[in-house]
């Protein structure tokens, strides 16, 4: 192999390691959830809340909004923490994202949930549950940023 061949390999090789390396806009990084969702019914459950989303050091809060249909009885108010995986830029976790579960509080105890929107974009939250309130049920929640 050619000294000039050899430069231009190893600058090649160079420069695939580096943008390896480097953050890029294109790829998908996780950031931090914290909501806070109320909800309440009887065979219908609605809820709403609020939230924030903490990616690349700052904090954009967006609002919550869901219903579910199945059997839902009783009231909670559910602190949920956790991550959103696979984002790119804040407006990714915009979205209405599919539930499908069963959960339940009675008094306290805790929940879980891990939901996908149609960006890709995963919320896996858990958290403490205040209230009394069981259900089954499918329902789906739309996230919006405010």
């Amino acid at each position: 192999m050619k000294t000039c061949d050899r430069r231009i390999a190893a600058t090649a090789l160079a420069g695939l390691l580096l943008a390896a390396l480097l953050p890029g806009t294109a790829r998908a990084e996780t950031g931090a959830v914290r909501v806070v969702f109320t909800k309440g019914g009887f065979i219908v459950g609605v809820g709403g809340g609020e939230g924030v989303l903490t990616f690349r050091g700052h904090n954009y809060p967006f609002s919550v909004s869901g219903m579910s249909v199945g059997f839902t009885i009783g009231a909670s108010t559910t602190k949920l923490v956790g991550r959103a995986l696979n984002i790119r830029s804040p407006g990714d976790i915009a979205g209405s994202y599919a539930v499908i579960g069963a959960g339940g509080a009675l008094a306290a105890g805790a929940g879980g949930v891990q939901l996908q929107n149609e960006k890709g974009v995963i919320l896996q939250l858990h958290g403490p549950k205040v209230g009394v309130e069981l259900s089954a049920a499918v329902g789906g929640v739309t996230i919006a940023l405010r």
